[in-house]
């Protein structure tokens, strides 16, 4: 007999309730405050669209160092009759090394049987074994600190959207930059634009989270890399991650399906030496008006 979506999310939601009984600490499980209430609203009625996908992070302590490492959960509606999307990440961990311990654990969580709820194997298994990833990374590290001059490289991603308007979608979009500490803007309208300056590891992760699991009508139209001796800090263009909102014009109503002002747009690059973005976005070059 076929399984269900709201089978499925109720296994979701028991599978919750077990994590918060093993992670009851402050910070320990992280989990949107709406989340829940939006999949029960669901299950309680008989028809309706389908909530948004169950995400979640558990931050571990690993070693008796109590490193930290976070995994990231993201379960789609079928889930457990399908995978989870996992990712564990980790600031003492590099980039390489952040790779092999994901692999690892797609790996393993793959070969469990299909169609049982698997967060929890997921979390005993980086608890036991990240600690050879993260000791080959304070290896690497202290190498690295022996060498006498330490190249920095910032890298910068401006990124192009058709629209950007939903409310989640800005505060993931915010609190990833903040989290990764990234400058730059997020332009929210018709279209949307953001931009991103900070390490390249940091800025790949900011493009991991925001597309996570799929956000359609997005590209990374254009990336800058500009190495440097020491600190990066002093070759960025933004002094933080701006919420850029400009005079639009068009229809207010449930669809706010309205245009942003692309002349203040281009005076604002201008304003930050990045005039020549203007046509790599929108495929036209910017003019001002005489105004």
């Amino acid at each position: 007999m076929a399984v269900t979506v709201k089978e499925c999310l109720e296994l979701q939601l028991l599978e919750v309730e077990m994590l918060l009984s093993m992670f009851p600490k402050r910070g320990e499980f992280s989990l949107d405050a709406d989340a829940v209430p939006s999949i029960q609203r669901y299950l309680s009625s008989a028809d309706g669209a389908l909530p948004p996908q169950l995400e979640y992070r558990i931050a571990l302590d690993v070693g008796e160092a109590k490193v930290k490492v976070e995994l990231q959960v993201l379960l789609p509606h079928m889930y457990p009759q399908v995978a989870p999307q996992l990712f564990a990440r980790s600031d003492a961990l590099h980039r390489q090394q952040q790779l092999q311990l994901n692999t690892r654990l797609a790996s393993h969580i793959s070969s469990l049987d299909s169609g049982e709820l698997c967060v929890c194997e997921a979390v005993q298994w980086v608890k036991d074994n990240s600690l050879p990833f993260l000791e080959n990374s304070e290896a690497s590290s202290e190498c690295a600190s022996k060498e006498v001059r330490v190249k920095g490289m910032l890298h910068r991603m401006w990124i192009y959207s058709h629209h950007i308007y939903r409310q989640e979608l800005r505060k993931k979009i915010f609190d990833s930059a903040k989290k990764l500490n990234l400058t730059g803007f997020c332009l929210t309208g018709k279209p949307g634009v953001i931009c991103v300056e900070g390490l390249r590891e940091n800025c790949d992760e900011f493009w991991r989270v925001i597309r996570y699991p799929s956000w359609k009508h997005i590209s990374c139209k254009h990336v800058e890399n500009i190495e440097t001796e020491g600190s990066i800090d002093h070759l960025r263009l933004f002094q933080s991650f701006e919420d850029l909102q400009f005079q639009a014009h068009g229809d207010y109503g449930l669809r706010n399906d309205y245009h942003m002002d692309l002349g203040q747009f281009l005076e604002f690059l201008k304003e930050h030496q990045s005039g020549h973005i203007f046509q790599i976005l929108f495929g036209v070059e910017g003019k001002l008006s005489d105004n």
